[in-house]
């Protein structure tokens, strides 16, 4: 049995971890709602600019169009994206294990490359054969130091320039999507080659374009994949607070559960402790008078 000393000592390593992840939750639970607004403020945007390419595509062949040629899956680069630190749950690990399961699972026989937007993912890759970089993406070596169009607009120019060069013919985004702060969804979206959207209705929209249709597509289909990076982005940062403010939630309550079994086995520890000695005491009172 542990001596009381150790027990204290336990005790008080485990209160000073409490405070800690209580700390890490109400960061998190800040950072999260700064993210959320960014996501919530974005979505109405992209959805409308996808409407809106939707209802073009319906009256135009996008098939001509070169970010939507379809060439197989010969050649494929997944952006996987994680986070730059950890303590947040099985926020990267979902993210990795999808990746992975991506690549041996549904695209055994394709030349794949991994690009990964966070140091976690580029813990898990940087070691394999497939990991990808180029000049172009070097240039934000850090997407979350400052997570912004801009450094969103250069590694997604890098993924459509490979693209038309033929480096690769499919580029798929992996993140975790997020619903609330305790959910996150990993999701796999086709970035490139293009698909046209779905309309939601048949109801025919009369738009009146200047410049044509086609001027207008050449420019919309590379907005929208930019915006689908940096939406994919938001999405991700937003659930990596969600996860973290969790993960730190339930650790603080483990920390509590934990501390006050301690403090119970401690009064214990001291009850016997004292029992013990009011019998050692009794006990020689009890020999002096034989």
């Amino acid at each position: 049995m542990p001596s009381l000393k150790e027990i204290r000592n336990r005790i008080t390593s485990v209160g000073s971890t409490m405070q800690i992840t209580s700390a890490m939750k109400m960061v998190s639970a800040a950072k999260l709602k700064r993210a959320q607004d960014a996501v919530t403020r974005m979505r109405p945007y992209a959805e409308k600019l996808q409407e809106i390419l939707g209802n073009l595509s319906a009256s135009l062949d996008l098939s001509e169009n070169a970010l939507a040629t379809d060439r197989g899956t010969g050649k494929i680069l997944v952006i996987s994206i994680t986070s730059n630190r950890g303590l947040c749950g099985g926020f990267n690990n979902n993210v990795i294990k999808r990746t992975n399961q991506l690549i041996t699972q549904e695209y055994p026989n394709s030349d794949v490359k991994i690009l990964t937007l966070g140091k976690k993912g580029k813990d898990a890759f940087r070691r394999s054969e497939m990991f990808y970089t180029s000049p172009e993406t070097d240039r934000v070596p850090d997407i979350f130091a400052d997570l912004t169009f801009e450094n969103t607009t250069i590694l997604a120019e890098a993924a459509i320039n490979g693209f038309l060069k033929g480096e690769f013919d499919r580029v798929f985004v992996v993140y975790n999507s997020f619903l609330n702060a305790a959910s996150q969804v990993v999701k796999v979206e086709q970035m490139l080659p293009t698909v046209a959207a779905e309309r939601e209705t048949d109801i025919a929209v009369d738009y009146i374009f200047e410049p044509s249709k086609e001027e207008i597509v050449e420019e919309l289909i590379p907005k929208s994949l930019k915006i689908l990076l940096f939406k994919a982005l938001l999405d991700s940062n937003a659930s990596e607070h969600g996860a973290r403010m969790t993960a730190m939630h339930k650790a603080t309550d483990n920390a509590k559960e934990l501390q006050k079994n301690l403090k119970l086995s401690y009064n214990k520890a001291r009850q016997a402790a004292i029992t013990n000695e009011i019998l050692e005491i009794v006990g020689g009172a009890e020999a002096l008078k034989s």
